[in-house]
């Protein structure tokens, strides 16, 4: 059995999850997330536990067992707690500031950029060279994320760029002079 797929999920006090079809429902204070179940693995909810069932042991069923158990227990930690991402951004003149809801961002180009973030997702900038992206969906957060990253990513030589916050780039070394 998958190691991952065989664990439960507890519950917590504060979130109502329900199944209707194939799809799993769960509300709580942040907020409210589907999940849609694949036709393969089945789910019970026992006493505040969630335990995910797999028909057979083919490969295929084996890794969607463990890929719901955990796609569940984030939309269950998103409608609790939320997920948030911190981009840092390292550059001489690069910046980043909150116009309304956009994000406006001095990458060194020609041009400002507009970010429109997504339904769902709030984005902060409480300082010129930080980013926060913050919401209930982790694979949303995530993927904002590595939109705002994507468009300047550190570069080798200086470190310069949007990197997340502890990222460790790897540094090269310059040209060497010839004598």
């Amino acid at each position: 059995m998958s190691r991952i797929g065989k664990k439960p999920i507890n519950i917590p006090p504060k979130v109502q999850v329900s199944v209707e079809g194939r799809v799993l429902k769960a509300k709580g204070p942040k907020g409210e997330l589907f999940m849609k179940l694949p036709d393969q693995i089945d789910l019970n909810i026992d006493n505040n536990i969630i335990t995910f069932v797999r028909p057979n042991d083919e490969k295929k069923v084996k890794s969607l067992h463990g890929l719901s158990r955990a796609l569940a227990a984030n939309v269950i930690e998103g409608v609790v707690n939320g997920y948030s991402k911190t981009l840092q951004i390292i550059g001489v003149g690069y910046k980043a500031e909150m116009k309304g809801k956009r994000l406006i961002l001095a990458l060194g180009y020609s041009h400002q950029i507009m970010v429109v973030p997504p339904e769902g997702i709030d984005i902060s900038s409480p300082s010129p060279n930080t980013i926060i992206v913050n919401g209930i969906d982790k694979q949303l957060v995530g993927q904002t994320a590595a939109v705002i990253r994507d468009l300047r990513p550190p570069e080798p030589y200086k470190g310069k760029g949007i990197r997340y916050e502890n990222e460790y780039v790897r540094h090269k070394a310059g040209k060497t002079t010839a004598k």
